[in-house]
């Protein structure tokens, strides 16, 4: 990871913080797949309704209610938002609707052993690397499988995502992709933001000479716990921002809010509250119109 951090360049940027509206608004050989880009089998690029029609269907899980006291952010908060240069997003019950590891493992038939698996890491109750390690042995995807998941289930784009991006990247916002899940699924996603696959971190699944599976790449910072706080720390440094945000579900995204790394943790419910993740936000959301609220 080391080596691919130091090849990527960041302009520097320079912001004027909008002025802040006067009432807040209401809350309505191992190869890693080929070890190059992998073209994923019947996903069409081309097509965008393939992943943005989905974001008009209902949410698996109903989002709970937060307290009120991180629900309406301070005004610094506010601040912070609307005067950041990076914002990091997590992308498995944030971006997409779906948990991508559950996806596939269920895909393959493995689907509730390791969902209960997910539930245990996005809450923090067992390390990651551990419940990252232990799903994929439950079902050890192939490379075939993932291209097949890939053409049979595209991800499913959260609603009012592509808008909140494309409202980001039109104030010169540089955006990244920090995830526990598998960088193979990302690509086709990221290229429908928008998003240079550069800017993705996430874990890399690795496949043998006839596609088997053989593991993940445990260099990558997103394949243990407090990886994803490395990787913003380590995007922040390199890219010099002054002020970044880190946006997600979990207890992983959670981590990144600390000195040298995500300015301020914005928690997403929309797809999935995770009331002890939410409790210790700056701010939670289940609504991504309420971000774009205070950008100008």
């Amino acid at each position: 990871m080391a080596r691919l951090l130091s090849t990527r360049i960041c302009p520097s940027q320079r912001f004027q913080a909008p002025r802040l509206p006067s009432i807040r608004p209401p809350l309505n050989s191992y190869s890693a797949a080929g070890s190059g880009d992998l073209s994923f089998r019947g996903v069409k690029l081309s097509n965008p309704p393939g992943f943005v029609a989905a974001a008009l269907e209902v949410p698996k899980s109903a989002p709970h209610s937060p307290g009120p006291e991180n629900r309406l952010p301070s005004e610094e908060v506010i601040r912070t938002w609307c005067n950041a240069d990076a914002v990091c997003f997590d992308v498995d019950s944030t971006v997409c609707l779906d948990e991508g590891i559950d996806e596939l493992a269920d895909f393959c038939g493995a689907g509730p052993a390791v969902a209960e698996w997910t539930a245990k890491a996005m809450t923090g109750s067992v390390p990651f690397e551990e419940a990252l390690a232990a799903r994929l042995s439950l079902f050890k995807p192939s490379l075939y499988q993932v291209n097949e998941c890939m053409e049979k289930r595209p991800p499913r784009i959260s609603p009012g995502i592509a808008k909140l991006v494309k409202r980001l990247r039109a104030k010169n916002v540089h955006i990244y992709l920090v995830s526990g899940g598998f960088r193979q699924m990302f690509k086709p996603l990221a290229l429908e933001l928008g998003i240079p696959p550069e800017n993705i971190y996430a874990n890399q699944l690795l496949f043998g000479n006839y596609g088997e599976y053989v593991g993940f790449d445990p260099a990558e910072p997103t394949s243990r716990s407090g990886g994803k706080a490395i990787a913003v720390r380590q995007i922040r440094q390199m890219c010099g921002y002054k002020t970044l945000v880190m946006i997600g579900d979990g207890a992983t995204d959670l981590e990144a809010r600390q000195p040298g790394g995500a300015d301020v943790f914005v928690c997403y419910g929309g797809v999935q509250m995770r009331e002890p993740v939410a409790r210790k936000a700056d701010w939670v959301v289940s609504d991504f119109q309420e971000l774009m609220t205070y950008l100008s």
